[in-house]
């Protein structure tokens, strides 16, 4: 028997829960009372069950051949295969999963009462096998040697060489045993609890067991005992539940019969429920005690276990007790676990926090057991819904929604407002969940009834009225007024019948308010504009917003059937309403712009399926009422695309909108045609009146040119003339000049795309190539245009032209394009790039001081840099597809440290694509930007460098940055950073000094910036590059160790660094390459092989840190054994890409045709004979003698389990202690989690299994590894 002290837990018969838990129970009431014998404590049989003689005799367990002592042959208690295949032991058993766990169960239990010690053993093996352990206990173990020294024998027999066990392993097969281990656990409490478990054998034996397995070291014995014991628990909870219950019974049957009259009192059935109930509180206890064990031994120090799984299962299954059994386990001696283990740093453990209060809040009637815990941990819960785990902050806000549900007073308006915020969050699912929150709070009706009642009186159709204004407000509150589309999808799946309300909407704009109903402002009817427009696009497109999820998924038939009904509902009512809602507001420019958006998601078969043509008429003359009245460009763009929809040829209301739309466009095209005659006749008089004219006429339009094709009307001569004549008078207003570069851009699109439709023949090709290269010269002038929006304009313009008209042109069987390709000259180029140096890359204040003075606002300052990124990205493509020279990227590259923070995606982007295009020529133009950067520095300082000061450090940092840029694999570089040397010493030595041949040359100082780039090198092509070095140097500056020579000697020991006499690196390539020297030895061929043994040092620069300018002996990482359990992994992956690509890397180099005659080929046949293998060799026998390390079994707990995810957890856990009245009285003394600065691996002993301990023993490993 269990003879430590445990708490008791609380009994309690409350009979609120009763119709609940009766449904646990797995025996009746009726069975409980039929029982023969009374049982004693020691044997007992199964109250309630008698032989069934109907029922086939069960076989026994030698016939059966499957389970308990018989089955198979047994050497000194362990099973032995019986050469068939078929399963021997339990743990095989229950990994199939073959057989019914009942009858699995039903087995053991005969086989137990055979031979209680060979049955225990088999469950004792089954714990250990299901650990992952190939060890096997034998019976004189058994029987002779305590838990512990069973435990530590076992340790012994573990498979070093993976980490992996069954709870861990992937698949669908370990998936099933987990559950299958579970179930038999479940299983087998239910079917010993009649008997076998008061046995104080079986019982205490498992619990022994299971206590000292969670209490090692290794992580298998812990994981997989820790979900035992709490499932373990989670049956014997399900025991207790019944007892309860048939207490309970007992005892009203007990009251019932003694209350009855002396003469009907039975007093031999009163002296049996008086035995039963003593039986059933006896029995009542010991589960009791069953359940302390398990809980103080193993649940209060496993629920803060270094292992985050491990502390999941604590936390997932005491939820399960509090739900299950509320009447014993919900209170706060329990809850306060749960509320502490909100704080853990693991997301996956406070997520099973919140699932298991989940469970809880969802009945209303435990509520009032959770008053108290509501109120000590509700701020905690709040903070959550910010988690940094989205799946976290999702059931964070539902849990709180629960909360609001069963109160309304649990929340305060802080509370709600932390949430409201969320409905904007751009992770949908958390959007959601605010969304069923801001729901339940503000838009669902209290009293449905009443409020239509009221709205019948007012006169309206549609009792929402109310809570469409609180959307409103909300929203305006809100102050996200770009955003409404966000609001719009979270509110979409608990609020639908209330945005899909769109009578109601139409009402409120349209109609007089009745009394009793505030008046609608101007700002509340453009924001409910605005949210009606973003539902109708919800319900038509029936997907989520831009940012909102991963892209379009297909819709079920449901969902499909949906969006048809809800968009020819809109369609409907929309067609009448829209004309109306466009002549109330079409004085309002973004009101209007709102609803021209709404045809959109029209189904335009109801104009003529239901005879609706004058609602047609009648939204065409309001639309061009609007682009009469509107030159703003979002209201002239609604109205282009409004008409571009609607002369859809799909439809057959296509003739009349053209008609109207053609009409339209003559009106204005005659407007602007006389309007540019006027201005060209007044020159220099020209009045605003003019320029008003000529300007709203072009506005509208170039913005009816961009959606649909005007080239017959021939709008390019009349923007082209107004080009011409501001580039020679120079006085040429910037909104006409940038309404025309753009009209004449869209012309030329327009042209193009009859051209490429078509087969246009050579005349109209080369008229069309006139008219591009006009245009590209007048864009090229505007360069040099005195207002800058021009020059962006015409900036963007160019980069798209060239980019549309470049060598592209002609692929995918387009050759007669041939003559519209262009290629632009190299003063179009040097313009391009001087406007980049000249509006990209400037200061802050320097573009404030261009904004004449102007002081921006943040927002102002935002728009500016993303107009200059966009300008950066126009550019860079024009590198990226060979359109512009590389070279033209040096100005670019030098810029990338200065401009990271506004560029530095851009040009790293543009240094990737670069570099794909040609590694060599990329690495030029990386020398290129370096040496200029150092030409600057020069001119501004002299040639005495100060090596110290920033300026130089900083050229040091951007080519450390470069390098890094060039990855780990030194095969497929090796060329392009020769090359990059090559350069680099050339334009050392390029400038000797004046001085005389005893001076360092000019710019001798740039090696030490080369420096970096030195680590890139491999080591036979260090040698080639330090050869091609002493060219240039004559003995005179070898001999030289002055601080002006410093670069010089730099730059000549990074070179040397990795040659034979080095045996710091030899050392630590032997360290970096040990698995990859026994791995790789499998599976090669012998040509591989050789290639290898001659080139294996290159392996040793491939693990190099790039930071280091020389090598030295790094410190040894602190290891844990999951990631030693990792790295093979990791190594198998990237050693055979290395081998392949070393393999198929140097015969290209060697032996390529095309690349015989390059730099690094030649210097490599020039110093082929001076090639020495001793330092190979000595790197092989090194390598011979390194042992692979040791694998572990389980992760180091080196921080402390507890820490808050927004908020300083060591604050709330000090906020917890100050406070008492959590801890209420109770039998258990249960410390709070410790703090950070006293954890001290308070549960777990040194890892014995970590290999850096016992490399850190053997003498053989006492150097320090790389």
């Amino acid at each position: 028997m269990i003879t430590s002290e445990f708490p008791v837990l609380q009994d309690s018969s409350n009979e609120s829960g009763q119709g609940d838990m009766v449904s646990l129970s797995t025996v009746s009431v009726s069975e409980l009372e039929d029982g023969g014998e009374p049982k004693g404590k020691r044997k007992r049989g199964r109250p309630g069950k008698q032989a069934a003689t109907n029922k086939k005799p069960r076989k026994s367990p030698v016939e059966t051949g499957q389970l308990g002592p018989p089955r198979g042959k047994r050497a000194n208690g362990v099973p032995q295969q019986n050469g068939e295949g078929d399963p021997t032991t339990l743990f095989e058993v229950v990994r199939l999963g073959k057989s019914a766990m009942q009858s699995v169960v039903d087995d053991w239990i005969e086989a137990y009462k055979q031979d209680r010690d060979m049955a225990l053993l088999d469950v004792i093996n089954f714990f250990i096998h299901c650990s992952g352990c190939k060890g096997t206990v034998r019976i004189e173990m058994f029987r002779n040697m305590q838990n512990s020294e069973i435990i530590r024998k076992m340790t012994e027999e573990f498979d070093e060489d993976s980490g992996d066990y069954p709870l861990t392993m992937p698949g669908p097969q370990w998936k099933k045993f987990r559950y299958n281990f579970c179930e038999f656990i479940g299983v087998l409490i239910r079917q010993c609890q009649y008997s076998i478990i008061y046995d104080e054998y079986m019982m205490d034996t498992v619990i022994s067991l299971l206590t000292g397995l969670s209490d090692s070291q290794v992580r298998a014995f812990r994981h997989t005992s820790t979900l035992a014991a709490m499932k373990l628990m989670t049956a014997l909870v399900n025991v207790a539940l019944n007892l309860s219950i048939n207490q309970d019974n007992t005892q009203r049957q007990y009251e019932a019969e003694r209350n009855k009259m002396a003469g009907k009192r039975a007093s031999e059935k009163l002296e049996l429920l008086l035995e039963k109930r003593k039986e059933l509180q006896e029995n009542q206890d010991e589960i009791e005690n069953m359940m302390n064990s398990i809980f103080k031994g193993i649940f209060v120090h496993r629920y803060r276990d270094a292992i985050a799984e491990i502390r999941a299962i604590c936390i997932e299954e005491i939820g399960v007790w509090m739900k299950m059994y509320s009447d014993a386990f919900l209170n706060d001696s329990y809850l306060k676990y749960v509320g502490w283990t909100l704080h853990d740093r693991q997301g996956e453990v406070r997520l099973k926090c919140l699932k298991a209060l989940q469970n809880l809040y969802t009945n209303r009637e435990l509520f009032p057991k959770l008053e108290l815990f509501t109120n000590r941990f509700k701020d905690r819960i709040v903070s959550m819904t910010l988690d940094k785990e989205y799946d976290v902050a999702v059931e964070a806000i539902r849990l709180v929604t629960l909360i609001l549900q069963g109160s309304e007073d649990a929340l305060s308006n802080e509370d709600c407002e932390n949430v409201y915020h969320l409905v904007y969050s751009a992770h949908r699912p958390v959007a959601v969940a605010a969304g069923e929150f801001l729901h339940r709070k503000l838009f669902s009706r209290h009293d449905p009834q009443a409020e239509e009642a009221l709205a019948k009186r007012r006169g309206r159709n549609s009792a929402n009225g109310n809570l469409v204004r609180m959307l409103v407000l909300f929203f305006l509150e809100s102050e996200l007024h770009e955003h409404a589309a966000y609001l719009v999808d979270s509110l979409w799946e608990s609020s639908q019948e209330l945005l899909k309300d769109w009578e109601c909407m139409t009402e409120l704009l349209l109609e007089d308010p009745v009394q009793g109903e505030e008046v609608l402002g101007d700002r509340h009817e453009g924001a409910l504009i605005e949210l009606m427009v973003c539902t109708i696009r919800q319900a038509a497109e029936a997907h989520p917003p831009v940012g909102r999820g991963t892209g379009k998924r297909v819709l079920t038939t449901k969902e499909r059937k949906t969006q048809i009904d809800d968009k020819n509902k809109l369609t409907e009512h929309f067609i009448m309403a829209l004309p109306m809602l466009l002549s109330k507001y079409q004085t309002d420019a973004e009101k209007v712009a709102n609803l021209l958006q709404i045809p959109q998601y029209f189904d335009l078969d109801v104009y003529s399926a239901g005879r609706m043509e004058k609602h047609l008429d009648a939204l065409l003359k309001q639309m061009r009422f609007v682009v009469e009245k509107h030159t703003e460009p979002e209201v002239l763009e609604a109205c282009s695309r409004t008409y571009s929809i609607l002369c859809s040829e799909d439809h057959t209301i296509m003739n009349r909108v053209d008609i109207a739309r053609s009409q339209l466009v003559d009106e204005l095209v005659d407007r602007f045609s006389h309007s540019v005659e006027e201005l060209v006749q007044e020159g220099d008089e020209a009045d605003d009146d003019d320029v008003y004219n000529v300007l709203s006429s072009l506005k509208r339009l170039t913005a009816f040119h961009n959606a649909h094709d005007l080239t017959r009307w021939d709008l390019f001569d009349n923007c082209y003339r107004l080009l011409r004549l501001g580039i020679e008078q120079g006085s040429m207003p910037e909104q006409i000049a940038t309404q025309a570069l753009q009209c004449s851009h869209y012309s030329i699109l327009w042209q193009l795309v009859k051209a490429t439709e078509g087969s246009p023949s050579k005349d109209d090709l080369l008229a069309l190539r006139r008219v591009v290269k006009s245009f590209l010269a007048v864009c090229q002038q505007c360069l040099s245009n005195v207002n800058t929006p021009v020059k962006e304009q015409a900036f963007m313009l160019l980069c798209d032209l060239l980019m549309i008209f470049s060598h592209q042109l002609t692929t995918g069987g387009r050759d007669s394009l041939l003559p519209l390709v262009f290629n632009p000259d190299s003063s179009l180029q040097n313009e391009l790039l001087n406007f980049i140096l000249d509006h990209v890359f400037i200061d802050q204040d320097d573009e404030n001081q261009s904004m004449e003075g102007d002081e921006e606002d943040e927002a102002n300052k935002i728009e500016a840099l993303h107009k200059r990124r966009n300008l950066l990205a126009a550019f860079s493509k024009l590198i990226i597809y060979d359109i512009v020279d590389m070279c033209a990227a040096a100005d670019i590259f030098k810029h990338y440290m200065k401009y990271y923070n506004d560029y530095g995606d851009i040009i790293k982007e543009t240094l990737s694509k670069t570099r794909q295009m040609d590694k060599i020529l990329c690495a030029k133009t990386l020398i290129l930007s370096l040496q200029q950067l150092f030409n600057e520095l020069v001119q501004d300082q002299g040639p005495n460098l100060d090596r110290t000061s920033s300026h130089v450090s900083g050229i040091k940092e951007l080519a450390r940055r470069f390098a890094l840029t060039f990855g780990l694999d030194q095969i497929k570089t090796r060329e392009a950073v020769a090359t990059l040397h090559k350069d680099g010493i050339e334009f050392a030595f390029k400038y000797p000094n004046p001085k005389g041949p005893e001076y360092p040359p000019l710019n001798l100082a740039f090696l030490e910036v080369l420096c970096e780039f030195s680590s890139k090198l491999l080591r036979q092509d260090k040698k080639t590059v330090h050869s091609y070095l002493e060219k240039f140097l004559t003995e005179h500056m070898m001999e030289r160790r002055e601080d002006v020579w410093l670069p010089l000697i730099a730059y000549r020991n990074s070179l040397l660094t990795g040659g034979d006499d080095d045996r710091m690196s030899v050392t630590s390539a032997n360290s970096s390459s040990k698995a990859s020297s026994i791995r790789s030895k499998k599976g090669r061929t012998p040509l591989q092989k050789k290639r290898i043994d001659e080139e294996s040092i290159d392996g040793s620069w491939m693990m190099r840190n790039d930071t280091l300018q020389t090598p030295g002996a790094l410190q040894t990482p602190q290891l844990t054994s999951t990631v030693l359990r990792e790295n093979p992994r990791q190594a198998a992956e990237h050693i055979p890409e290395q081998d392949s690509s070393e393999a198929g890397s140097e015969p290209d180099y060697m032996h390529n045709p095309q690349m015989q005659m390059s730099w690094l080929s030649q210097q490599k046949l020039d110093e082929g004979s001076r090639k020495d293998r001793g330092g190979i060799n000595y790197m092989k026998a090194r390598g011979a003698g390194v042992r692979p390390p040791v694998r572990g079994l389980m992760e180091d707990d080196a921080e402390p389990i507890f820490e808050d995810v927004m908020m300083s957890s060591r604050g709330q856990l000090e906020y917890m202690n100050e406070d008492d009245s959590m801890v209420i009285e109770d039998t258990m003394v249960i410390d709070l989690p410790p703090s950070r600065n006293r954890r001290e691996r308070a549960e777990l002993r040194p890892d014995f299994f970590d290999s850096a301990a016992i490399i850190e023993d053997e003498s053989g490993f006492g150097m320090q590894m790389f």
